[in-house]
């Protein structure tokens, strides 16, 4: 077992733990102590979201609220700095837009974490994380990760931030379907469209079960990308709904929002989170619905029907053959019920915030049902000194914005100053270092 002691850990190197990363260097700058931090990531290498960057995959929100720039934008971490190193910077004021493609988002996030990379270890997929317990108190925590060859390693550190995003959500319909290569989650869609026929240039019938922008960025691929394919996207609602970012809407995401939330009581946080629920799940930006709609009118010109969009859908049944995958749906409206036979499903679903659950499940009896306060601090009992923060799963208490970009500079910001305050306290060395320094 390895016996160094880290300050902090990171799960995770999205850019939530990346933004983090930054905060603490700044922080380190300022105070004159940088805590030993490293982070963890069960990828190979950095990458984002890297199994959907179609080439209409687009950022929804505007490149000022990157990594930094809401907190420091003379960061040298900034979007508009990535952009000046490049030599793209007055290409992409030409372009005219605030949002960039999540292709060139992606690049921008590895082109940070690659200035991080002695602090950060790829391919090793945290397990869980465990109690030291000494004299009663827990001041370290055991963190055990996986290689993906299956070894497993032991790391001792003062806190952990956990940053794992979500995790794919696949209906229960679908369940008795999983591994079978024709139906995939849209997390893996390159990657899996690249073992279907239609890459060869043979006819295929693909449906997207989904009505949110994933759903909609995969239709419009598969439209412009396999001449071969046709498309059926199917959804419960009765129409494509536009997503809500007007600006004074916008301002849910603004940081200050987030003190506004946090300091509701519980019923009263739902009915906020509830209100504005239509600018982030199952609805789509306008512009991918003016191209989707004037695609199928097109098809309605040339009295070629190449795709559909079938609302009011209920899927019921989904059977694997040897023909292809038999869906039975039924109409919301009607009740009519109808089986379909497709050649490929794509899960266009979302995702589950639940991958922090299993990694502090030994740590259970100390903590108050992973409640945070408003640092995002998991809320435990006396005996559990060691901080715990998460990151991307205090939607509930801390509004919309907390699963999004829109705050990561903010955020980070406040985990990373808390991490010092506790830090400082639970370590007599550091304190003592401190009061030294105070006294000089």
């Amino acid at each position: 077992m390895n016996t160094n002691l880290h300050d902090v850990i990171g799960v995770g190197f999205g850019p939530s733990n990346l933004a983090l990363a930054i905060a603490l260097q700044e922080l380190a700058q300022d105070s004159g102590k940088a805590l030993n931090a490293i982070f963890l990531d069960k990828q190979e290498h950095y990458r984002w979201h890297g199994d959907t960057l179609s080439s209409q995959s687009e950022l929804q929100i505007s490149f000022l609220k990157d990594l930094v720039s809401l907190r420091n934008p003379t960061s040298p971490y900034s979007f508009v700095n990535y952009l000046k190193q490049h030599g793209r910077l007055v290409d992409f004021i030409n372009l005219g837009t605030f949002y960039p493609s999540r292709l060139e988002y992606n690049d921008y996030l590895g082109w940070v974490a690659g200035q991080f990379t002695d602090q950060a270890f790829y391919g090793e997929e945290a397990v869980r994380i465990e109690p030291e317990l000494s004299n009663g108190a827990i001041h370290h925590l055991k963190l055990v990760s996986r290689s993906p060859q299956g070894q497993e390693r032991v790391r001792r550190t003062r806190s952990v931030v956990i940053s794992t995003g979500g995790t794919p959500r696949i209906p229960d319909i679908f369940t008795a379907l999983k591994g079978d290569g024709r139906v995939f989650h849209h997390s893996r869609y390159l990657s899996a469209m690249k073992t279907l026929a239609c890459t060869q240039g043979k006819p295929m019938r693909i449906a997207i079960i989904g009505s949110g922008q994933s759903a909609a960025e995969a239709f419009i691929d598969l439209n412009d990308t396999f001449p071969s394919v046709k498309v059926e996207m199917i959804l419960r609602s009765s129409a494509l709904k536009p997503a809500d970012d007007s600006p004074f809407v916008n301002e849910i995401f603004a940081p200050d929002y987030t003190d506004l939330v946090f300091q509701q009581v519980p019923a009263d946080r739902e009915k906020l989170i509830r209100e504005y629920h239509n600018t982030n799940y199952s609805v789509v930006d306008p512009n991918l619905i003016e191209r989707i709609y004037g695609m199928l009118y097109r098809q309605k010109i040339t009295r070629q029907p190449r795709h559909a969009v079938l609302c009011r859908q209920q899927v019921e049944a989904a059977v694997a053959t040897e023909h292809g995958i038999e869906l039975t749906l039924r109409d919301l409206a009607t009740q009519q019920q109808l089986t379909h036979r497709y050649d490929a499903i794509i899960l266009a679903t979302g995702y589950e915030r639940r991958s922090h659950q299993n990694l502090l499940a030994p740590l259970a009896p100390y903590l108050q049902g992973l409640e945070v306060d408003r640092n995002y601090r998991a809320l435990a009992s006396a005996e559990l000194q060691a901080p715990v923060f998460l990151q991307g799963f205090c939607e509930a208490t801390h509004g919309l914005s907390d699963t999004l970009l829109s705050v990561l500079p903010m955020r980070s910001e406040e985990i990373g100053r808390t991490l010092y305050q506790a830090l400082n306290l639970t370590d007599s060395h550091r304190e003592t270092k401190v009061c030294a320094l105070a006294s000089a």
